[in-house]
């Protein structure tokens, strides 16, 4: 499982760890993924995505994944998500 998000698409940026005396390390910052389970009320069943909590609270603001998935551009979703777009429109 690659730690990024299916709706955003974020993932893990590059940085440093710094010490007290200014030493630099190699790190990752990863973002914060949960596992989610959102029901589809046009395509009438659960669907299970791995999305970070960002998009979380905007998939809230929207009025549920139908209405993100419409409104969201496709270049950002993941393949699994871009289906569901598709298939969410068909049926719309």
């Amino acid at each position: 499982m690659s730690k990024k998000c299916e709706l955003t698409g974020k993932s893990p940026l590059k940085g440093h760890r710094v010490s007290h005396a200014n030493n630099k390390m190699k790190r990752k910052f990863f973002p914060n993924l949960k596992n989610v389970t959102f029901k589809s009320d046009i395509l009438k069943r659960n669907i299970k995505l791995s999305v970070s909590n960002s998009a979380l609270r905007t998939v809230d603001y929207k009025g549920g994944l139908d209405f993100y998935l419409k409104s969201v551009k496709s270049f950002k979703l993941s393949p699994k998500a871009k289906k569901l777009k598709n298939k969410i429109i068909a049926k719309a």
